[in-house]
């Protein structure tokens, strides 16, 4: 059941009866047509903005076309009142009846209450994370990995198939200073004095690395130069990182589907592949860049390259893909990675990466676009930073790295299902405050706690009705009389219910899995607000003393907030709470 649809369907039906009826014009686009709750409650329970958005092609006055649907809409059941407002919009109330019928849906739906087939099984590649495999993962990446993790969730929630991908960026020079850090714990391991350079990893993550080397290859690469050693350490660090990784993120909850090596794609022709490709469709040449914004003449070296030509496919400037030595710069195998992508036949792309990727934004997409010939769209989230905190005060906490705090801290702090909620408890590229104290709190600041405390209220009741002999399964549930559910506080839970399966399609076609988040909290904020109310009201009591009719009805209600919040929680990789301790 989806309430907002079906009365979308209904306000569509009334433009086809005035249409038939020579009152609109045929042909007119529906597409723009919404029908949505109101910006104020008082206004009524749904409104469409139909009449506004056909005025203009059907040429008439909005509250002409508004006035003209509003008998139509108002002989349908469903409908009890139907107010025009200002220029032209409609303001539509419906009977309590629908409103009692979305709890039974709800609970006759059960885990299906929601789900979309708006994705029609396309296929969608979500990658995040794909963090240098040069030390544990950080707070930043931690929201990145939970972002992705839902936003995948959110997706196969809604109808598409999706692929969890992490590009393990293990081709750079980066892995060559990861080796030779190793390199010096190993010698550690031998007790032999060590000095860690600039540049090297001093981190205490690597001492177990290079103990572990040590028992490997005993003392094989002690006084060795480094090309003796080089290549086979840069590959046992690598392998013992993404171990580290791994670990790291099963912590949280995330499973990946694929791990791709960029180091694949060097030497086995992938990335001349992709270059060949776009060199064919006239987008690859020779020739000499503008100096950048802000940089004097006197700065500048200007010099001829290989250039791809992005601006053809919505990049400011052309961009490099080979240097002066002939080697390629660090676009290239990006390219050629996603121009594997697009050869899997993903039908989406979606790339997860933290802020300081701005820049890089128009030219993935180029890429892209050019790679798939426009076919393939390719949707980039920046995650803006995390600010630590503990009782308001900025938090620095770094046991083993060094000079980041990691993902396993914080997950060690609050404990997986907290950090994941919090983490999106704000848009992606909005900065986040992560207080340590405040995410534990017992309050209704604290959104996890808001939202579980409501689960767990809900299962209190059930048991508690289950202790009086009451049948609280939800097939018993779904058959109750809800005749009785008429209150307002009653209805405003059965409204907010409503709103779940509008709410999973706009987060799914926007990529807002924060928008799940800020569902969850208002959910649980209405069914708290008629739990307080039952303290004042013995009438609204979700138990009814010696009524196990009515009483079955109120708990329907209840069990369904509690089946949504679990659903949701579930999209968000929350484990839902049972009881609070």
């Amino acid at each position: 059941m989806n309430l907002f649809s079906d009365i979308r369907s209904l306000v569509a039906s009334a433009i086809a009866q005035l249409q038939a009826q020579g009152k609109l014009p045929e042909g007119l686009e529906l597409g723009p047509v919404t029908v949505e709750p109101p910006r104020d409650p008082l206004h009524g329970d749904m409104a469409t903005n139909a009449a506004m958005v056909l005025a203009k092609p059907a040429g008439m006055k909005p509250r002409d076309i508004a006035e003209a649907l509003g008998p139509i809409l108002l002989a349908d059941e469903r409908v009890v009142a139907v107010d025009v407002a200002g220029p032209g919009f409609l303001n539509l109330r419906l009977a309590p009846a629908v409103w009692q019928q979305v709890a039974r849906a709800v609970l006759t739906e059960g885990t299906g209450y929601g789900r979309s087939d708006m994705g029609q099984g396309a296929r969608v590649n979500v990658e995040y994370v794909s963090a240098n495999p040069t030390g544990p993962l950080h707070v930043g990446h931690t929201r990145g990995a939970v972002f992705g993790d839902a936003l995948a969730s959110l997706l196969a929630y809604a109808g598409y198939d999706v692929t969890r991908e992490y590009y393990i960026n293990d081709g750079g020079a980066q892995v060559d200073v990861l080796a030779r850090s190793v390199y010096l714990r190993y010698l550690e391991a031998h007790g032999k004095p060590v000095t860690f350079a600039d540049g090297t990893y001093p981190g205490e993550y690597l001492i177990a690395v290079g103990a572990a080397l040590k028992d490997k290859v005993g003392e094989a690469y002690i006084d060795q130069p480094e090309e003796i050693w080089l290549e086979d350490v840069r590959n046992y660090a690598t392998d013992a990182m993404m171990d580290l990784v791994r670990a790291d993120l099963k912590s949280l909850g995330v499973v990946m589907d694929v791990f791709f090596s960029e180091k694949s794609l060097y030497g086995t022709g992938k990335i001349e592949e992709a270059i060949a490709d776009l060199d064919a469709k006239g987008l690859i040449y020779r020739g000499v860049l503008e100096p950048p914004k802000g940089k004097k003449p006197e700065d500048w070296e200007p010099r001829e390259q290989t250039l791809f030509k992005s601006t053809e496919h919505g990049d400011d400037v052309d961009r490099p893909i080979m240097k002066s030595d002939g080697s390629w710069t660090y676009f290239a195998p990006d390219i050629a990675y996603h121009y594997d992508k697009v050869s899997r036949g993903f039908d989406q792309l979606i790339d997860v990466f933290g802020a300081d990727h701005g820049g890089y934004v128009k030219r993935m997409k180029a890429a892209v676009s050019a790679l798939s010939n426009g076919t393939v769209p390719l949707d980039i989230k920046l995650c803006q930073l995390v600010r630590l905190f503990k009782n308001g005060e900025p938090f620095k906490m770094s046991k083993r790295a060094g000079t980041f705090v990691t993902l396993s801290d914080v997950v060690e702090q609050v404990g997986p299902d907290v950090t994941r909620f919090v983490m999106l408890t704000r848009k992606n590229d909005a900065a986040l405050d992560f207080d340590f104290a405040k995410v534990l709190e017992q309050s209704r600041e604290n959104p996890v706690f808001y939202v579980q405390y409501a689960n767990a209220r809900v299962n209190s009741v059930l048991r508690k009705a289950a202790a009086a002999e009451i049948d609280v399964t939800d097939a018993a549930l779904s058959q109750a009389d809800l005749g009785a559910m008429t209150h307002e506080s009653e209805l405003a839970v059965a409204r907010k219910l409503a709103e779940w399966p509008r709410l999973i399609e706009i987060a799914a076609r926007t990529h807002e899995p924060h928008r799940v988040a800020f569902y969850l909290y208002e959910l649980a904020s209405d069914l708290h607000a008629l739990w307080n109310r039952g303290n004042d009201e013995p009438g609204l009591r979700f138990l009814q003393d010696d009524d196990p009719a009515v009483s079955q009805a109120k708990i329907a209600l209840a069990r369904a907030v509690s089946v949504v919040i679990s659903a949701g929680l579930g999209i968000l990789g929350v484990t839902p709470a049972e009881e609070m301790r």
